[in-house]
């Protein structure tokens, strides 16, 4: 059997052994032989470096978000090859669906965040304009950067398409090259996702390799623009996160962990209700999804102790139709699990386990398979323990990874929250209730020790994700055993892959390293007016001011008539003189946005297509009728959009009063024409 190649230095390598085998997890028969053998891993960061950085700075953010858009749709049409060699690792095909389109989930979720929420731009401005002036000559922003080193990013056997997918994503769309180090068990599967992701040729060359084996000495070549994401055991995560290199350059390191993640059934939930139902359905699902192989399952059930009864014979009732075996037999409702290393590792911790309670349901030892020798395939049936101490330490200190959850009773709300922080820091938490004061105080007490909490109700059951369920736009991760790590996140995790530098400077020269027109800086006044300017032709600066206009009192009581905003501080000058904010009656803060529209408009069709809103509107001045109003309108951003006819710009607005006074400012969003219908390639 052939070893899986590595994929390094712009070349797929052989190991130069044979290799250990690997086995698949229903029948025990060699799938394939790993090794790393022969690889200078020091060659591989410097190519990442070297070429896998340099080539993602060329490309902006939108550019890699569509790159991420690619990726994931040629990866879908492959979503079949990729479900048939995912069977082989134990998954059903509802398991490999999770793995798998949950991985290209991430990628599209990526890419419309990058689009949406990032700029079409190389560098990232994070927050406002800082003064740090009286006079506005020197100014801060806060810009964030790529890394220039490497994102490494070691993988746990549980997901081997969906645990790469999650860490590439933001790494990608950051501008920083990965190097994937799956878990040994199945790194098959991961192996012929990168040949896929690979043989798309969406790819630039070094922003992504591959490492089949051990890592052997690639930590001794980390330098501090490199980052490592690791994904397993807590023991591992603690050994390589104290690895001398890493703890003397402050690499990175990200780290998602042993998690006895619980769920709560709220006092208010009793049988035949709803969520009754949905936390039985909850907890057996997240028991047989994957074989329980999830960071995220359900390890502690928490039951009020007048219910734990009704939960156990409810549970027990579900768990008796689950069928084991074969993913190919389409009776299998949970297949096996990814090796026979892996059940007995489950037999060990479930012994302890039973140190302090009892089984409800299955039996380690024996398990009835459908289509499968239970002894060549890593089998095991579902394993409910009910411990009815919940202060045993047993269940809120070892983790069955596996098909198995403890059910523990509490009596009061304080002892569930306690109870559910006796994990030391979990991934997710879930409450099943209806009582949203119960959710409040059980929330608010366990979130400090938990990444992630659902609560699970009758109005979200029908589109609610799911207990185990991490999402591109939310942080995966959990503080103290968990790991201490975020990952994803949404831009969170996009900026996790930069470092992030506090600029000062003068306003021009702000502007030139940002991109973004800031205050101070000079304006671009000609004699053609912006708003006829195609967005190809617009360059940051460019500046239209008009005015003055005169706002008189029959405009405001018009305005108050008109709209039936009749606020007494318009239309009652005693009123208005009462108020300590006013001097008497004051113009609606909206007729001064109309009035400054009005103004800088331009009516004729032209390049600009659309106003799509404005934001950060403030209003600092009071008008009052017979002031004189100026506006001065500054093409603050512009962004292109990726393999459209048109673009966005963000322009600065400026309300002024005779005075010089500003009466109100405001971003106007408007989407721009590009010149003949012009797109940009993607």
């Amino acid at each position: 059997m052939a070893a899986l190649r590595s994929y390094v230095n712009g070349a797929w390598h052989a190991p130069a052994d044979n290799g250990v085998p690997l086995r698949d997890a229903v029948t025990g028969e060699e799938v394939a032989r790993v090794s790393s053998a022969g690889i200078d891993m020091a060659a591989v960061l410097a190519h990442g470096r070297g070429s896998g950085g340099p080539a993602l700075a060329e490309l902006t953010f939108h550019q890699r978000a569509a790159l991420l858009k690619s990726l994931a749709s040629h990866l879908r049409e492959h979503r079949e090859e990729l479900y048939a060699l995912s069977a082989r690792t134990g998954a059903t095909l509802g398991d490999s669906k999770f793995d798998i389109d949950g991985g290209i989930g991430v990628l599209f979720g990526y890419s419309s965040k990058g689009r949406r929420e990032l700029p079409n731009s190389t560098v990232y401005v994070d927050g406002a304009v800082e003064p740090l002036s009286k006079g506005g000559t020197f100014v801060g922003q806060h810009v964030c950067t790529p890394l220039q080193g490497v994102a490494v990013q070691i993988n746990a056997f549980n997901f081997p398409v969906w645990g790469p997918l999650e860490k590439f994503a933001p790494a990608f769309l950051a501008g920083v090259p990965s190097l994937i180090k799956p878990a040994s068990q199945t790194a098959y599967l991961t192996h012929r996702l990168v040949e896929l992701m690979l043989g798309s040729g969406l790819l630039p060359e070094g922003s992504l390799q591959l490492i089949c084996g051990s890592v052997g000495d690639l930590f001794e070549h980390l330098t501090d623009q490199d980052l490592v994401s690791f994904t397993g055991s807590a023991a591992t995560g603690q050994r390589l996160r104290a690895h001398p290199v890493v703890a003397a350059n402050s690499v990175r390191f990200n780290v998602e962990a042993d998690s006895l993640n619980c769920s709560i059934l709220g006092p208010d939930v009793g049988p035949g209700t709803e969520e009754f139902d949905l936390f039985v359905k909850q907890l057996v699902t997240e028991m047989t999804v994957k074989a329980g192989q999830k960071c995220t399952a359900i390890r502690r059930a928490l039951v009020p102790a007048n219910r734990i009864d009704d939960v156990v014979a409810a549970a027990k009732a579900r768990l008796e139709k689950v069928v084991v075996g074969n993913p190919a037999s389409p009776d299998v409702r949970m297949g096996a699990l990814a090796s026979l290393e892996q059940r007995e590792e489950v037999r060990r911790s479930l012994k302890a386990l039973l140190e302090a309670g009892t089984l409800v349901h299955g039996d380690p030892e024996r398990v009835e398979v459908v289509d499968a020798d239970p002894e060549r395939g890593a089998f095991l049936p579902p394993l409910l323990v009910r411990c009815d101490d919940p202060d045993q330490p047993q269940p809120h200190e070892v983790e069955a990874f596996g098909p198995v959850s403890t059910l523990l009773p509490y009596e009061t709300t304080a002892q569930a929250v306690e109870l559910a922080r006796r994990g030391m820091g979990s991934l997710a938490g879930s409450v099943v209730t209806a009582d949203a004061e119960f959710a409040r105080e059980v929330v608010l007490g366990a979130a400090s020790r938990h990444g992630r909490m659902l609560v699970l109700n009758r109005e979200n059951a029908g589109e609610n994700t799911g207990h185990g369920s991490p999402l591109p736009a939310l942080v995966h991760g959990g503080p103290g055993r968990a790991g201490g790590g975020e990952e994803m996140g949404g831009v969170r995790g996009v900026l996790h892959h930069m470092q992030r530098t506090a600029v000062q400077a003068d306003p021009a020269t702000l502007t030139a390293i940002t991109g973004q027109w800031v205050p101070g800086t000079p304006r671009n006044t000609t004699e053609k007016h912006p708003f006829r300017k195609h967005l190809d032709e617009l360059r940051i600066g460019d500046t239209v001011v008009a005015g003055p206009r005169t706002v008189t009192l029959e405009d405001v009581e018009h305005f108050a008539e008109f709209t039936g905003d009749t606020f007494y501080a318009h239309t009652d000058e005693e009123a208005a003189k009462a108020n300590p904010f006013f001097d008497g009656r004051v113009a609606h803060g909206y007729l001064v946005v109309s009035f400054a529209a009005g103004l800088f408009v331009d009516p004729d069709p032209g390049p600009v297509l659309a106003n799509y809103g404005l934001e950060n509107l403030r209003f600092l001045t009071p008008t009052y009728p017979g002031d004189e109003i100026t506006v001065t309108m500054t093409a603050k951003q512009i962004t292109p959009r990726v393999g459209a006819e048109h673009g966005e710009v963000r322009w600065d607005v400026d309300v002024t009063n005779q005075d010089g006074a500003s009466v109100a400012k405001y971003d106007v969003l408007t989407l721009v024409a590009k010149r003949s219908g012009k797109q940009e390639a993607s």
